[in-house]
Parts: structure tokens; sequence; C-alpha cells
């Protein structure tokens, strides 16, 4: 019997990816739980017994970034994000580290020396791992452009996908009177939501953006954008939504939009295409392996250039004979996937 502790204290941070990627991976493990592994789930205290009863638990503590103890029976620790600051103190322990993106490298907001700071953490967390895992082929590459890894095994496994089925829900909490683009994200500078308002000019779409309003300042720029293309009363800024909500979203969508910058695998983007709905992208990092050849790509942010893909890109879909290309993409996608080549690893190491 092997002692595996996935660390899931990302769980605190309700609609992002790492508390996606935590929270699916997590219950997909137990799912299909192998007999020869034991796990334990590294939690915040409001998280305890997320993943049921059947499983054991360790709950978070502040003092954890110093020093965190009875480490010495996990024969396998994984670190389920780059920026990770808690591992076992037993040399002996396994090390799964799970890279996500060096979206740092792309945005170039931060000073040389930042950089400089946060590949070195990166680098310290690799010269500990056993084994690196990325959730793209992008990402993957990414670490061996700018990491050193001395030989260790790196080794791409994807991202599932699902999204679960709301089919009487009908009261989200903006209601479109209009046909609609929606996207969906931390409204960040990196998701770019601000070229989209631009796509509203001649026709009669509304845009729905939804996501953790974390940064008031850009919330701030996009409303600028939509007001200087005169379309301020159709873009709707709606922060967080819930899982009905979400449903309810994709399933009635014009399109999904998603112009991001910085993306190491891109979530929406697959989730949207599970509805087979037609998927705008950028054609930046990660986005053109994740969308493949059913999305439609923005090849870039002039006015001229995003109109014009998006208008062939609807007339493309609506001539499109059989819709279920897309959804099977999107399908290739799934957790249960994820967590066996996991499985894999825990169990070879």
């Amino acid at each position: 019997m092997k002692n595996v502790l996935i660390d899931c204290e990302r769980l605190k941070y309700p609609n992002t990816g790492l508390h996606t990627f935590c929270s699916e991976l997590g219950r997909a493990l137990i799912h299909q739980k192998k007999k020869e592994l034991d796990y334990t789930f590294y939690v915040p205290q409001s998280f305890n017994n997320y993943f049921g009863t059947e499983v054991n638990y360790k709950i978070f503590n502040l003092l954890h970034k110093l020093y965190i103890p009875n480490t010495d029976k996990y024969d396998v620790w994984h670190k389920t994000h780059q920026g990770s600051p808690y591992q076992p103190y037993n040399a002996k322990t396994k090390i799964v580290y799970t890279v996500h993106d060096l979206n740092f490298l792309v945005e170039k907001k931060h000073s040389v020396n930042k950089i400089k700071s946060y590949l070195h953490k990166i680098q310290q967390n690799i010269n500990r791992a056993d084994v690196i895992t990325c959730i793209s082929n992008f990402a993957k590459q990414q670490v061996l452009d700018n990491i050193h890894l001395e030989n260790k095994e790196i080794i791409t496994i994807y991202n599932g996908v699902s999204v679960n089925e709301f089919p009487d829900f009908n009261a989200p909490k903006f209601l479109p009177k209009k046909p609609f683009l929606f996207t969906l994200g931390t409204v960040l500078p990196k998701k770019n939501f601000h070229v989209l308002p631009c796509l509203l000019q001649h026709n009669d779409f509304d845009l729905i953006i939804a996501g953790n309003l974390s940064r008031p300042e850009y919330v701030e720029k996009i409303k600028q954008e939509a007001k200087l293309f005169g379309v301020e009363s159709r873009v709707h800024i709606i922060g967080s939504i819930n899982e009905k909500e979400k449903y309810w979203y994709y399933k009635n969508c014009k399109a999904f939009v998603f112009p991001s910058l910085a993306e190491g695998f891109g979530i929406p983007a697959i989730e949207a295409m599970l509805f087979e709905k037609p998927v705008f992208l950028s054609n930046l990092t990660s986005l053109p392996e994740i969308g493949g050849k059913v999305a439609y790509y923005f090849n870039n942010f002039s006015v001229e250039n995003m109109q014009a893909v998006l208008d062939n890109g609807l007339t493309h879909y609506h001539n499109l004979a059989d819709k279920k290309i897309i959804s099977t993409h999107a399908q290739q996608f799934t957790w249960e996937k994820a967590a066996q080549e996991y499985e894999k690893i825990y169990l070879s190491l």
C-alpha cells in the first residue's frame, strides 16, 4: 500500500482553474481508486471531508509554510501547482510536481528581477521533484526552455473537462433578452476581455462576461471599450457564477469567445465545445493545441480581423453538416483519463 498525499490547498479559491483541477482530479482518483493506493487530501479547514469520509485528510495550517509535521508516512506527495510552497520534510518521499503554466514569461508585466525570482522558485521545486507533469505540451515546452531538468522525467497530462447538467434550470443571475456571446474566466488583463466589445458592432448580440472581479480597474477598462464602440448597454460583466448558471450560459449562448493572452490549458473553451458551440480563441500559448481544428482563431486583435473571424466563423458553423465533431473533440479530455495517468506515476515511484 502506497500512501499518497494530494495537495488541494488551492480549493480555497473557488471559480478558478486551480480549484477545478484539485476538485475534479480528486474526485476522479477516488472514483477509480486502486487498492494499492491510500489517499490523503491536504485541504483548508472548510474543505474537510470534501471528498467524502472514506479517504484521509490533512488540514492546512499557516505554519505549514515553515514546517509540516508528520509527513514521514507519505510515500508520494503530489504538488498540484507550480507555486505551492508545501512539501514533505522526509527526503525519501517522492514528489510529483505539476506545472500549469509559466504565464509570467508571456504576460511580461513583471520586472526582470521578479521573473528571475519566480524561475528560481520553480527551479527549486524541480530540483526536489522526481517526476514533473504539465497540463499541455505548450506548458511542457515552457519548462524545457527555461528550467534545468537534469534528465528528470517530464510528462504531459491534459486536464479533463466536464460540465454538470441542469436541464430544468432557467434562472441565471442575468437573463439576456437577445442572442449573446459568452466568455468565462477571472477578469484579469491576461484574459484580454477588453477586446471583445468591438464584436457587437454590425449585429444585435449582447456580450456576457462571467468570472471573479478581482481587478476593478480592468473591469473599468472593458466598460470604456464598450463605450468607445457605443455598445455599453449590451456588455454585461456579471461576476462569478455557479454551476447551474454556467450550464445555462453555455447551453444558450450564440458563441463562446476567449481571446486570452496566456493559458496553460483553457478549460472553458473545451467546456463550451461539449455543448457543440462555435468557439473563438486567440491563437496564443496553449489554445491552438487545445482547440485543435474545431475552433476559430483570432490571429490578431484588430477590430477588422476580429469582426471578420466572428462573421466568417458563424457562417461556417451554421453550414456545418455535423456539429458533433466539436463535442467529439472535447470528449477526449476527461478527468478519468487524467486520473489514470497520475495513478500510473504514483505507482511507479
